[in-house]
């Protein structure tokens, strides 16, 4: 039995004000400090396979840390973890910008990858708590799904903006910042969710692993944040080595795909009542399919261009918002009381299968041609569409 926490009184925009600077600062901090990779083995004395280190230690604790934070808020609360993460991460952050030597550096990349994982999964999980049943569900995983498509774009830019103005460690001192103002913001506003549990009703984990709904929509939200991860990864030597693109018009290029997704995320709603949560992935994986033959098509017959590789692009991209905006609703179902630790597997899981898979397309195909994303997109859509046809027989026997 549980009992229904204090009510969450705020609109969908001051929840987005609210809620957004958690989720964007967890991948920011990786995109926003690429530009002065290449100069921190000079800076601080080492070798550039620690400072990749840094970065892949970065990524691995951001998953795994989910797996642990998950069941804590569950038992705890979503409003410590977030709280407690929150001010790992600020404080990592400005130890990070006073850093002088790499042992102190890679240890304080490491905490603060744990402060980030935190703050994500109880993000997360709250609005799994508070919109678990309600429209407004979709439109905040649609939004996020496209506000975190900008950071890969954007991030370095940021990054190399500020390392000219200001230096290196200005790039942590920013992320510390920004972090204290979102953390007094969410002190003074967000209230516990999580529900009240009975005692000795607290379930097991194990129904996660066993259902089959949880495993078909974390499938479907992999193969299109995967999609997406193929893209950012190969659209640099596709559109600047073999295009012709300048760095500049490749942003610009670029930046017109996060722009699909924000466009797609104002009618998002009305999509997912028209289709419902299955429809909508089922479509959202047919749109990736279409897309990936598309791109076949200007590999086959074309050259690298806007039109052969951006333009299929936007067609995957509104596939990604689609499947994004209800993988998250479809997966976590029945899971209320252990919602935290849902929300941590199913993160896990989904960067598990972007981070291997994912690389794997890149690094086996041509990563300087579309190859890479046709292939990942298309073996996972087609996976999902079965996986969705599976599951609705299963109900249909049921």
């Amino acid at each position: 039995m549980s009992i229904k926490p204090r009510i969450w009184a705020y609109s969908l925009s001051a929840t987005l004000l609210l809620m957004a600077p958690f989720d964007i600062l967890a991948s920011l901090a990786m995109d926003i400090y690429l530009p002065v990779v290449p100069a921190m083995p000079g800076i601080l004395n080492t070798s550039p396979a620690v400072i990749q280190l840094s970065l892949s230690l970065y990524m691995i604790m951001l998953g795994l840390g989910q797996i642990i934070f998950g069941p804590v808020s569950d038992r705890i609360g979503r409003r410590p973890v977030l709280i407690g993460g929150a001010l790992l991460f600020a404080a990592a952050s400005f130890c990070l910008a006073a850093s002088s030597t790499v042992a102190p550096f890679i240890v304080f990349r490491f905490l603060q990858a744990i402060g980030a994982s935190a703050a994500l999964v109880a993000t997360f999980a709250t609005v799994r708590d508070v919109y678990a049943d309600r429209p407004e569900s979709t439109v905040i995983y649609g939004l996020f799904s496209a506000m975190l498509s900008f950071v890969p774009a954007l991030g370095p830019i940021a990054g190399a903006l500020i390392v000219d103005a200001l230096g290196w460690r200005a790039i942590f001192a920013a992320l510390g910042a920004v972090t204290i103002l979102a953390l007094v913001n969410a002190l003074l506003r967000w209230p516990e969710t999580r529900p009240v549990i009975a005692p000795n009703t607290r379930r097991s984990i194990l129904p996660i692993f066993r259902s089959f709904t949880f495993w078909t929509y974390t499938l479907g939200f992999s193969a299109a944040m995967g999609t997406f991860f193929v893209f950012f990864s190969t659209a640099p030597r596709v559109l600047i080595d073999r295009a012709g693109f300048s760095e500049m018009t490749f942003s610009l290029a670029f930046a017109t795909a996060a722009g699909v997704m924000i466009v797609t995320t104002r009618f998002i709603r009305k999509f997912v009542a028209m289709w419902g949560i299955s429809g909508s992935l089922a479509r959202g994986m047919m749109l990736l399919l279409l897309g990936a033959a598309l791109l076949s098509i200007g590999q086959i017959f074309g050259t690298a261009s806007f039109l052969t590789f951006i333009l299929p692009m936007w067609i995957m991209v509104i596939g990604i918002v689609l499947a994004v905006s209800v993988a998250a609703n479809g997966a976590l179902q029945g899971f209320g009381d252990i919602a935290g630790s849902a929300v941590a597997f199913y993160f896990c899981i989904q960067s598990l299968i972007t981070g291997i898979f994912g690389t794997l397309a890149v690094v086996a195909l041509q990563g300087d041609t579309t190859w890479p994303l046709v292939a990942y997109s298309a073996l996972m859509a087609i996976v999902v569409l079965a996986a969705l046809a599976l599951l609705r027989r299963r109900k249909t026997l049921g």
